[in-house]
């Protein structure tokens, strides 16, 4: 059974950093795309970066772009975001997320197949 792992998430003040990571566990093959969403209470699975290895690319919503760095690792399955200069409005639930086969939908919840069951980060102001 498959697995996504993350960890790396925390509590810190507005404009620090911190460094997330996610880890597949019983996937024989690579993953087309893989990269990160966010939950804040009472809202959606937002969309933050994700990072794909046919062809090569790195997307990032616009609301992290310039801050925050999405990279991975196609043949270990792992992917990780820094983030940096954090904002109270960056907190919430990051879900690390896995596409099995290839997607135009790499910025929608529908277009990833894995899931891992999230990780805290909390900022203050």
């Amino acid at each position: 059974q498959v697995q996504l792992v993350e960890s790396g998430g925390g509590l810190v003040q507005a404009g620090d950093s911190l460094r997330l990571s996610c880890a597949a566990s019983g996937r024989t093959f690579s993953y087309y795309a893989m990269g990160w969403f966010r939950q804040s209470p009472g809202k959606e699975h937002e969309f933050v970066a994700t990072t794909r290895w046919r062809p090569e690319t790195t997307e990032y919503a616009d609301s992290v772009n310039g801050r925050f760095t999405i990279s991975g690792e196609k043949t270990r399955n792992t992917v990780s975001l820094q983030m940096n200069n954090l904002k109270p409005e960056d907190a919430g639930v990051y879900y690390c997320a896995a596409a099995t086969k290839p997607t135009t939908y790499t910025r929608h919840f529908e277009g990833y197949d894995d899931w891992g069951q999230g990780t805290q980060v909390t900022v203050s102001s």
